[in-house]
């Protein structure tokens, strides 16, 4: 064998030694990983996501490049033994700043009722001066309303025919009274009945001539409301010719509307404020009810009797009360919990339950039926038990991630008719926390209202085409709400939340194929714009008003910038139906 032969089996000596080596020390560390095993080690890894925008994954956190929201970490949620419930780990919940708590009894709640009303006269203390003498007006003592009267003073000077012949014929039998003493007594009887007294009787026959003019007098002191007679007019006995109050006492009548009724009973205080008289408060305890309802308004009148001091108060004022009613396990079994504990969506209403599954916090969904409103709370008819656990803070946060994960959540749980509104959303109590947001974003919503209230006025009009085009600018401009503007996490879910009803609520008004469908998607679509206007404000006054006969007879919401009532459930049909029920201010 040759010298080159023998270098070249050597070299491949070498290299085969080579590999042979590198297998032994290195080839353990390149082997294949195990199903197990590579399935382990994915699920360590940490997948970020926005919750608004589930299509975007990130290998680490950061800020959405849609919306610029802080993205919240995705992890599998396989091990979850609920398939309808979301896993979320400490550092998720951390992140997300989720709170919960253990629901229990009312202990310490309290329900807050607004109502509003007028300062009343006492009708026990309204009199009609009426006149006893038959004849003409001669001279009026009293000739505006609003005078004072004391009782006994002469308010008109009347000219009789039928009084100065009756005087003469007193006169006559007068004359012939040892004659004819009967005759005497009949002539002064006629006198008498009406109502002449004694000493005026005497004057007339010791003067031996007819009075002309005789006074009428007032029955009662007060003040006089209604001046029902002119100088010259000719009176029949008995006719009214003033009426008479007394304003040292007064009432207040507040309105009671019909769901409202439960929370108002006798004896209950009531705190109010009065329009006119800036900066004083005042107590009373409410006295009488109205049995019967008001079947126009579906409202009925709380009284509350007060003394006048000072005559501060007058009639027709308006007036502004609380009542505060405790809600104690004493007198009630039901559950509260706070309302940001609660998402509505239309008729349903849902919390998140919080559970723990093999040391891991899972959370599910829960339908719950809502009582009635205790200011900051709600009572909770039935869906939930003493002892449960459920979400107060980062509601949203939490419902978009089971959004994400494919669960069960307030977007797509199952519909059913949206023909009817929660009322309980829409009670004076149910007041949202404002959040302060920059000007820009305020007025980009402010332009999204404007197309709300021409929507709302086409609505007035029965005017269906001009109903579709607005909904369709009100979308339009909805899109163009910079989402970017709001970067608190907790404030930005909730206009999406809000943004993605109300877009909603807009597209099926759009499809509507009658007017009647427009109005019903109107309710709901009213329902989150007040909410909208709660939470983040549009920098004007905002008129929430409500139309008693609509859904059922259970009644509907609106949004207006006036006063004035133009009704757009029922449009022409019924154009002044319904009233102001509260100031968005």
């Amino acid at each position: 064998m040759n010298t080159k032969n023998k270098n070249t089996l050597k070299m491949v000596g070498i290299l085969f030694a080579g590999v042979l080596l590198g297998w032994i020390f290195f080839g353990g560390d390149n082997a294949p990983k195990s199903d197990h095993e590579q399935s382990t080690s994915e699920s360590k890894e940490t997948i970020w996501t926005c919750s608004m925008h589930p299509q975007i994954r990130m290998n680490e956190p950061g800020l959405c490049p849609i919306c610029g929201m802080d993205l919240i970490p995705l992890e599998s949620n396989g091990s979850s033994i609920d398939p309808d419930a979301i896993q979320m780990t400490d550092d998720a919940m951390k992140l997300a700043n989720i709170q919960t708590m253990i629901v229990g009894g009312g202990d310490n709640a309290s329900k807050k009722l607004a109502l509003n009303g007028k300062v009343q006269i006492d009708e026990r203390k309204l009199y009609t001066q009426s006149t006893h003498i038959p004849g003409r007006i001669e001279r009026l003592m009293i000739n505006f309303t609003g005078e004072k009267v004391s009782r006994g003073q002469t308010l008109a000077m009347v000219y009789s025919p039928e009084l100065v012949t009756a005087q003469e014929e007193l006169l006559q039998a007068y004359r012939m009274k040892d004659a004819q003493p009967d005759l005497f007594s009949a002539a002064k009887q006629k006198l008498s009945n009406l109502k002449i007294g004694e000493g005026t009787i005497n004057k007339i026959i010791s003067t031996n001539k007819p009075i002309h003019q005789f006074p009428i007098t007032a029955d009662v002191s007060g003040i006089i409301t209604a001046k029902k007679v002119d100088l010259g007019h000719y009176v029949g006995q008995g006719m009214p010719i003033y009426e008479i109050a007394d304003l040292s006492s007064l009432w207040v009548l507040f309105d009671v509307y019909e769901s409202d009724m439960p929370w108002v009973k006798v004896g209950n205080k009531i705190r109010y404020t009065v329009q006119s008289l800036p900066g004083e408060s005042f107590e009373g305890v409410i006295t009488f009810i109205d049995p019967l309802i008001n079947p126009q308004t579906r409202v009925a009148s709380a009284r509350v009797e007060v003394k006048n001091f000072e005559n501060k108060l007058k009639p027709e004022m308006f007036v502004s009360g609380v009542i505060s009613n405790m809600v104690s396990k004493s007198t009630s079994k039901d559950i509260v919990i706070p309302k940001t504990a609660v998402m509505w969506t239309g008729e349903r209403s849902v919390v998140y339950m919080k559970s723990l599954v093999s040391n891991k916090v899972n959370f599910k969904l829960r339908e719950v039926t809502l009582g009635a409103s205790l200011g900051d709370a709600y009572i909770i008819k039935e869906g939930l038990s003493e002892g449960d656990e459920i979400v107060v803070k980062g509601t949203f946060t939490v419902d978009a991630a089971s959004q994400l994960a494919g669960k069960p959540s307030m977007m797509n749980i199952s519909e059913g008719k949206n023909d009817h509104i929660n009322l309980s959303e829409f009670n004076n109590d149910n007041e949202l926390q404002r959040i302060k947001v920059s000007s820009i974003f305020q007025e980009q919503l402010k332009t999204v209202f404007k197309d709300y209230l021409n929507l709302k006025d086409a609505l007035v009009k029965d005017d269906f085409k001009g109903t579709k085009q607005f909904s369709k600018d009100l979308v339009k401009n909805l899109n163009k709400v910079d989402m970017e503007l709001i970067s608190d996490e907790h404030t930005h879910s909730q206009w999406m939340t809000l943004e993605k009803k109300i877009k909603s609520a807009a597209n099926n008004i759009l499809k509507a194929e009658t007017i009647e469908k427009q109005r019903i998607s109107f309710k709901q679509l009213s329902l989150y714009f007040t909410n909208a206007i709660q939470i983040f404000g549009v920098n004007q006054t905002v008129y929430k008003q409500f139309c008693p006969m609509v859904n059922d007879n259970q009644g509907a919401y609106w949004l207006s910038l006036t006063k004035e009532i133009y009704n757009p459930y029922f449009g022409e049909a019924m154009l002044t139906c319904g009233s102001t029920k509260e100031v968005l201010e």
